[in-house]
């Protein structure tokens, strides 16, 4: 898709998320043609112009095969939310079976087709690395925690459309910061109340990218040509957790003083409680390497933006 002023078909899996929505407005602001994928049995329906919804179903390995026929490229982001419940057995099943579903059925749907879409930008997460003490990048190894054995699952499936020549992007995501929505709005809630802090001992390693940078990186990989494999998209500002606090609080002119012990998340969220109470540093080799170039690369420009131009308070 290197072509930027021709209009592209683009398919999206996990398109009512946070960052699925952003994506698709950001999408058709260029002119693209939106197809969102739906568990919904409501057929398909338009949605709004430039936007058709179109049912799937991941469980079963259906989607239809003529939607994939006529895209361009396809973004996967479907899968089981990872931290608004906790972790128990059953949900944790939940979490990987979702994302293998999900991608199994649409990199063998690119595999049957006959004019497949040229680029397949792969859902994936920074968890993929566990917990290393050293700095990681994109040609470290895979970690020994739940959550990495996930993501080795989760881009194991996208093998079928790599066979076929699909441009495959697996997308490292780190924590994604926007007001409306995921980790930082639950932080910002205490902080508006001026009962906000650090998680834990609040000394772990945060790797971040504001929504709007994580949007921005999308489009660009979805444009160039030279990418594919995994891309750790993550901001090169990398803080503690109690820092990316502070920096919203005083934004904010909020106090940021009350620690959440790590004992009150295990309670709260289970195995979870582990994953936001350690830290990693992830390194942004390939998107600097390509040459992409963050909005907000630093915490302080990050809250700037969540607090004054998103206007969360």
């Amino acid at each position: 898709m290197t072509d930027t002023s021709t209009p592209h078909t683009i398919v999206i899996a996990g398109a009512s998320g946070m960052i699925g929505s952003a994506l698709t407005t950001a999408l058709r602001e260029r002119g693209h043609h939106v197809i969102q994928l739906t568990r919904q049995r409501t057929g398909r329906t338009q949605t709004g112009q430039g936007v058709d919804t179109v049912t799937w179903d991941p469980a079963r390995g259906f989607v239809p095969q003529k939607v994939i026929d006529r895209a361009d490229a396809v973004i996967n982001l479907a899968g089981a939310s990872i931290g608004d419940r906790r972790w128990d057995k059953a949900y944790k099943k939940k979490i990987l079976h979702s994302r293998v579903c999900a991608t199994s059925t649409l990199a063998r749907a690119i595999a049957r087709s006959d004019t497949p879409p040229q680029v397949l930008l792969q859902a994936s997460a920074t968890g993929f690395y566990g917990f290393p003490e050293h700095p990681v990048d994109e040609k470290s190894f895979s970690g020994s925690t739940f959550l990495a054995a996930v993501c080795r699952a989760w881009e194991a499936e996208a093998k079928p459309a790599m066979n076929a020549g699909c441009r495959v992007v697996f997308l490292r995501t780190g924590i994604v910061l926007d007001p409306s929505g995921g980790a930082l709005k639950k932080m910002l809630i205490p902080l508006k109340l001026g009962v906000g802090g650090p998680l834990g001992s609040g000394n772990q390693v945060w790797s971040w990218i504001t929504l709007a940078d994580h949007v921005r990186a999308c489009l660009f990989l979805l444009d160039t040509a030279q990418a594919w494999g995994p891309v750790n998209l993550v901001a090169p500002g990398t803080v503690t957790q109690r820092e990316l606090t502070a920096a919203f609080a005083q934004q904010m002119r909020r106090p940021a003083l009350v620690t959440v012990p790590s004992f009150a998340l295990r309670v709260a969220l289970g195995q979870f409680a582990g994953e936001i109470t350690r830290g990693v540093t992830v390194r942004p080799t390939v998107l600097d390497e390509l040459g992409f170039t963050f909005d907000h690369p630093t915490v302080d420009r990050a809250a700037r933006w969540a607090i004054d131009e998103r206007g969360s308070v």
